[in-house]
């Protein structure tokens, strides 16, 4: 009993020795292993080849299930720490699960301008497939292990959104396979109820087994301009401007309510070597922390940032939220003598997270984007800063398009521009208390006609889901292909409740 109280101790207030030792070198070496594995399936083609089988399994274990008398509800059996999601979902153990082992690039159309892949393929293995070939998806969310099926089952955003629109929208066509075993492919021309009711669905209109998504052609460099800003109205107004203007790429960093630093970039293939920074390596700083500096300038500072390196800033640091995990793990000589293996996988930080570890996190951390009508910033930042205090903040701007679905602009005549206020870290307010500080800012986005990402703890009442969700298109699909007794509501899979 003592011992156990012991290395529980240890585990909560060391964790990072155990993170320097254990973790940062196992997830090294299975990355090494991902991308060794990823190389030789694109260069033998075997993945195409394989493709069918694969959905052919699924659609066996489907058939069997009606066999067996559908006794319980369907969701895929990958285990619930491999998602990048703060919780675990704890359906998975009450639930029929289908193992689905889709983790593949399977086509580059250059002539038609498409790349089809498999839903557990990720950011980081598009990126070092295409940027080679001088090609990329047109939004690329920054975290490395962010996969194709839960940016399209749940949604992305990124710093290109404000012209694209979230994830979903640069997607051309889903294949799934449905509750009856079916396989059916859906675009804005064939299935199209479906193809619109795919994002935010969660898994509970059909197994998703492949995705088609635009190409964009990609350039060496991002030319980044930073530019401090002072005042919160100063910069609403300066980051509106900027997201309608003809920056390709737009984000900002908000340090405390009245100092934030604007980014605002394009690619090229032309760069002044004296302003080259590779942000990527390991020995850089922190990006959120490098940002910062600008903060003390009074002019604008301009880098060129190779393109792959510009996508995936914020994977070495998880945004800012590696800081407390590795306190010291900005310091330049352990960034010297250990950067390389950074970061530690969060699917094995999920894995290895003690009860009192959960706790802890549920207790005192707030990690949660909500996307609210870009009129709105000033507002929310305000409230996020009564509510939770936690700085720094993110800011990313998307175009919403009147796409019918769960998620569009509450007039469906335009599209219209929103913001990702993307707030993680540990409150600085009194007595903050988890679920009442939730619940007060999705009623606030409720009331604004905002959207909540569902990755993030879920506090609303069924009912309050279905008001800042439009279920309408989702629920004559669910009712017409027989959804309810083989998946579950996104909802069920969602909320609190269904996540430890």
């Amino acid at each position: 009993m003592v011992e156990d109280s012991l290395f529980e101790y240890i585990l909560v207030h060391y964790r990072w020795l155990f993170v320097c030792i254990f973790l940062l070198p196992v997830s090294f070496l299975f990355n090494i292993w991902l991308y060794a594995r990823n190389w030789i399936v694109f260069n033998l083609s075997s993945a195409p080849k394989q493709h069918d089988i694969k959905v052919r399994n699924v659609q066996k274990q489907i058939l069997q299930w009606i066999k067996d008398g559908r006794k319980t509800k369907m969701c895929t059996a990958r285990p619930g720490w491999q998602t990048v999601s703060f919780r675990r979902p704890a359906y998975k153990s009450t639930m029929y699960n289908l193992e689905v082992n889709l983790v593949d690039i399977l086509n580059i159309d250059v002539k038609k301008q498409i790349v089809k892949v498999e839903p557990l393929v990720t950011m980081g293995q598009l990126t070092a497939t295409l940027i080679p070939l001088g090609w990329s998806i047109p939004v690329v969310p920054e975290i490395d292990d962010l996969t194709v099926g839960g940016l399209v089952m749940g949604t992305g955003v990124e710093t290109t959104s404000h012209k694209y629109g979230l994830f979903q929208h640069t997607c051309l066509a889903y294949e799934l396979v449905l509750c009856d075993g079916s396989v059916v492919r859906c675009s804005k021309d064939e299935n199209s109820e479906l193809f619109y009711s795919v994002p935010w669905s969660y898994g509970t209109l059909g197994i998703l087994t492949s995705v088609e998504i635009r190409l964009v052609p990609a350039k060496k460099y991002v030319k980044l301009k930073y530019e401090p800003v002072k005042g919160l109205d100063n910069l609403v107004k300066k980051f509106e401007d900027a997201s309608k203007g003809n920056n390709e790429f737009v984000e900002a960093i908000l340090y405390n309510e009245d100092e934030a630093v604007l980014m605002t970039g394009c690619q090229t293939d032309d760069c002044d070597r004296s302003k080259l920074n590779p942000v990527g390596l390991w020995y850089k700083p922190w990006f959120f922390l490098h940002v910062k500096t600008f903060l003390n300038g009074k002019l604008s500072g301009v880098e060129y940032i190779p393109l792959r390196d510009y996508y995936h800033r914020h994977t070495r640091s998880l945004f800012w939220e590696i800081q407390d995990i590795i306190p010291f793990g900005n310091n330049s000589i352990f960034r010297l003598l250990l950067g390389w293996l950074m970061p530690p996988k969060i699917s094995l930080l999920k894995l290895t997270q003690t009860e009192a570890i959960k706790k802890l996190y549920e207790n005192n951390h707030v990690i949660q984007d909500m996307l609210v009508p870009i009129e709105k910033l000033e507002d929310s930042v305000k409230l996020f800063k009564e509510t939770v205090n936690i700085f720094p903040i993110w800011l990313c701007p998307f175009l919403l398009p009147p796409n019918p679905g769960m998620v569009h602009p509450k007039q469906m005549q335009n599209a219209e521009l929103y913001v990702d206020v993307g707030v993680y870290g540990v409150p600085a307010v009194k007595n903050f208390k988890p679920k009442e500080s939730t619940r007060k800012l999705e009623e606030y986005v409720r009331k604004v006609h905002g959207f909540q990402m569902l990755y993030a703890d879920t506090y609303m009442s069924r009912e309050e889901f279905r008001a800042m969700f439009d279920h309408t298109l989702y629920d004559k699909l669910r009712f017409n292909m027989k959804c309810h007794q083989a998946f579950p509501e996104v909802y069920d899979k969602v909320s609190k409740q269904a996540r430890i």
